[in-house]
């Protein structure tokens, strides 16, 4: 007998740590959802990714300006040796040569530091465009995050009306073994019962899927878990003063300005196909002959400067001028476009967030008067003093309240952070917490 308990002692030891996925699942604070968000995001790396071209770009951009040195070598075998009528060696057996040359070419409009100086906007506005993903990427992850914490909402209010009803059918059944109700009272207890049980199952699917979605977002490997964290909360300032902020701080308007900005340049940077180029070289070689011609140099230096100026070239030069006038704007228009639409974004992010203070101010009272009501009617319903009715009208009341109290209350929170990124504030502050 000793050897059976020690047994199922053994195997109970054994199944403890297996439990539903859901109980292994690592739990995630908002801000610890930033962080591996940001960290594991594959949108985030082909950002960072477009910053390193962009550096790479200003490196070739340098390289132009730097002269080029090249070394170079070769051999030679003739046919034969060849001599003038007068005995004069004119061709020899074999000979080689080798050197080393430096080359430099330049515009004289300057178009080459025109071009150095559009590379620096290049990576300014890639990096810039760097901080906009993140930005996207933190309210994804809220969003994501938030649906948890709903679903999970879900759940429990799931549970608690399945724990209502199951004492609610427990009740009319009493009563029915009393006398005091008829069997329509247990029928329609039961009836309500079932569907608190499928409510229930659908609220834990919600739970599974929207875990999944968070691992997702996240980068890992699911499921996870929330954990619930403090909101953010306080007055809610005037749409001129966010506005005011938006367009100081947003990191894809800062992006648009330094567009415009490269793309002006770029004007003047076709332009500069009008200008003529230089182009100046320097060599050093040195030569062998087996046997050596009569003008034979076995070593010379020489420095050569040239003047290239383009008359005609099919229209080409004037097609690049006007495509990029036609570019700076575009750029300008972009521009222009999105301050017209960070505007409404700001003014609709703070209605938003001020609708959303007021309903929840109103689900919460309505929260309260449905859950005493619910505490009153099943209390009358013991007592004889109200029908059955009367208690499932209180316990969907309750439910409704309690759901709307949940989405209200997440969706208060969701405003919040979506008017900190219409005014970017919120990369910095998750960059500041971190």
């Amino acid at each position: 007998m000793r050897r059976i308990v020690l047994a199922c002692m053994l195997l109970t030891a054994f199944l403890l740590p297996v439990g539903p996925l859901s109980a292994l699942a690592d739990d995630y604070s908002l801000d610890e959802a930033f962080r591996t968000a940001l960290r594991n995001s594959e949108k985030i790396r082909l950002s960072e990714e477009n910053v390193v071209i962009a550096e790479t770009t200003r490196q070739k951009a340098w390289a132009v300006l730097i002269p080029k040195l090249t070394a170079y070598g070769g051999q030679t075998w003739y046919s034969g040796k060849k001599t003038t009528s007068t005995g004069t060696l004119i061709q020899p057996d074999e000979g080689n040569s080798w050197g080393v040359r430096a080359d430099q070419a330049f515009s004289l409009s300057g178009r080459e530091f025109t071009a150095l100086s559009i590379s620096g906007d290049n990576i300014d506005k890639s990096r810039k465009d760097l901080d906009a993903a993140r930005d996207e990427m933190l309210l994804q992850t809220a969003y994501a995050y938030f649906d948890v914490l709903k679903a999970g909402k879900s759940l429990e209010i799931a549970d608690a009306n399945l724990e209502r009803l199951a004492k609610y059918r427990h009740l009319a059944e009493r009563r029915l073994r009393l006398g005091e109700v008829t069997k329509t009272a247990l029928l329609r207890a039961e009836g309500e019962l079932s569907g608190a049980r499928a409510d229930r199952i659908r609220a834990e699917n919600g739970v599974n899927l929207t875990r999944a979605v968070l691992a997702r977002v996240l980068g890992v490997k699911g499921p996870v878990g929330v954990k619930e964290s403090a909101g953010k909360s306080g007055e809610i300032p005037p749409v001129d003063d966010l506005l005011r902020k938006a367009l100081e701080q947003r990191p894809d308007l800062r992006a648009l300005e330094i567009q415009k900005a490269a793309a002006d340049k770029q004007v003047w940077f076709a332009r500069g196909g009008y200008w003529p180029s230089v182009a100046v070289s320097g060599v050093y070689q040195k030569n062998y002959q087996d046997p050596a011609t009569a003008s034979f140099l076995n070593e010379n230096a020489y420095a050569t400067v040239s003047l290239t100026f383009p008359f005609f070239e099919g229209g080409l030069r004037v097609a690049e001028v006007k495509e990029a006038m036609a570019r700076s704007r575009q750029a300008e228009l972009a521009l222009d476009d999105f301050k017209k639409t960070l505007g409404v974004e700001v003014e609709g992010a703070r209605l938003e967030l001020v609708t959303q203070k007021g309903v929840l101010k109103f689900q919460q009272d309505q929260a309260a008067f449905a859950r005493d009501n619910f505490q009153a009617v099943s209390r009358q319903f013991e007592f004889g003093l109200a029908s059955s009715l009367d208690v499932i009208d209180a316990n969907t009341l309750l439910v409704t309240s309690e759901q709307k109290l949940a989405e209200a209350s997440i969706n208060y929170q969701v405003s919040w952070l979506r008017m900190m990124r219409v005014t970017g504030d919120l990369l910095p502050s998750v960059i500041a917490k971190q």
